[in-house]
């Protein structure tokens, strides 16, 4: 029996809990409907998530023709392409695209880098109210930092953030198969944007990942031009879509409750903890993309036949509380913290340590400058986007407070 959820609702951003539970109460593993990917099996147990997520063998990003799970017939050449990248991609292609870009991602890559993002967090937390007052703090702020971040990490000019910004607010309102199809014209523009970025390294070189990948496809044989563009599509987006709305999702929470932002202000040292909770509990990255039933399989209990879908339901994973005691309740001390922000297994988040830290430096950066801040509207005022699967709330307004 397949279990309604509209996993692009108001109601379910705002308290995913609710549904979740209700879901779990079915069982482990439930069949339901998600927005364009259609009929699908969901995870609502950790254990559940984790398999699904580990087991690349038992369940496949791609379908026995090579095509990606998820996809329609009617969607256009230039999106299938662009979804034609190492998120999407089983072994040995994944080893091959990913170690292309992971040495930019290693820990002491991103450690080199972690003054510097202090230093961007820093200047654009003085900038929020600049051009007046309330300031709506995922345009002015959540999303300026971890896009500033990456098109440094890329090699892209800044003064073309502005259209990186728009791109990322279109990409962020798809909730539909119409919204889909209206959102085709920005991929199109992305495409024609990085293939004269990449043109441009081509022939003047540069700094960067685009000049590394320029670099590598000179070697010949280990990326192809559609692969280099899909990869700078995904870098640049899932490279700050996620953690714009982990930030704003940590910023609304730590408003709702002066006391916890005091707890945290008072002694920065507790950051880390902090943020692995808000990891776990905002949540931004809701589910899995989907996989594909390579053989009819027995999962937590439940039979799954080949051909069918199924997705890890990240939230329910990191809301189960046979992972963490009392996991409906917001800790900033939690310890130990188990949670799926990033995933797990072959692909298990790149550029984790990278979120991580520019949550915590947009975080520390924002209430030591305006120690005061607060929301410039009620709780229930905030509205969430319908975007399924990712958990962004649409606007945060926000004062400086006395």
């Amino acid at each position: 029996m397949e279990s309604r959820v509209d996993f692009a609702s108001e109601a379910f951003f705002r308290d995913p809990g609710e549904a979740v539970a209700r879901l779990r109460a079915s069982g482990p593993v439930v069949a339901t409907h998600f927005p364009i990917v259609g009929p699908v099996f969901v995870t609502t147990t950790y254990e559940a998530a984790a398999r699904v997520l580990k087991d690349s063998t038992n369940f496949t990003l791609r379908k026995d023709d090579g095509t990606v799970v998820g996809l329609r017939w009617w969607m256009p050449r230039s999106v299938t392409l662009l979804a034609n990248n190492m998120l999407t991609t089983d072994e040995p292609d994944h080893t091959r695209l990913r170690g292309i870009v992971d040495e930019a991602f290693r820990r002491r890559a991103v450690l080199d880098m972690e003054q510097h993002i202090r230093g961007i967090a820093d200047r654009l937390a003085g900038d929020l109210f600049a051009a007046g007052s309330p300031a709506d703090l995922v345009v002015r702020f959540a999303r300026i930092v971890p896009l500033s971040v990456i098109c440094e990490l890329l090699g892209l000019p800044l003064a073309d953030r502005p259209q990186f910004i728009g791109w990322a607010n279109a990409m962020g309102r798809f909730a539909s198969s119409i919204s889909f199809l209206l959102m085709i014209p920005v991929v199109a523009r992305m495409r024609r944007y990085f293939e004269a970025r990449l043109a441009h390294a081509r022939a003047h070189g540069g700094e960067g990942l685009i000049a590394e990948l320029v670099r590598v496809e000179g070697e010949g044989g280990r990326l192809s031009g559609d692969e280099m563009i899909s990869m700078l599509f995904l870098l640049l987006m899932a490279g700050s879509e996620t953690t714009t709305h982990l930030i704003s999702g940590s910023v609304f929470e730590l408003l709702k409750d002066p006391a916890r932002r005091e707890w945290l202000a008072s002694d920065w040292s507790r950051l880390g903890l902090a943020v692995e909770e808000f990891l776990r509990f905002v949540a931004p990255v809701q589910f899995s993309k989907p996989r594909y039933v390579r053989e009819d399989i027995e999962l937590e209990g439940v039979r799954l036949k080949k051909g069918d879908k199924v997705m890890a339901m990240i939230v329910a994973a990191n809301l189960d509380p046979a992972a963490n005691e009392h996991s409906e309740q917001l800790d900033l001390s939690r310890r130990p913290n188990r949670h799926l922000a990033f995933g797990t297994g072959i692909h298990f988040c790149l550029g984790h340590q990278l979120a991580r830290i520019e949550a915590q430096a947009a975080l520390q950066a924002l209430f030591t400058r305006w120690p005061k801040l607060q929301l410039a509207a009620k709780p229930a005022d905030i509205h969430w986007r319908r975007r399924p699967g990712l958990r962004a709330i649409d606007k945060l307004p926000v004062v400086a407070g006395r």
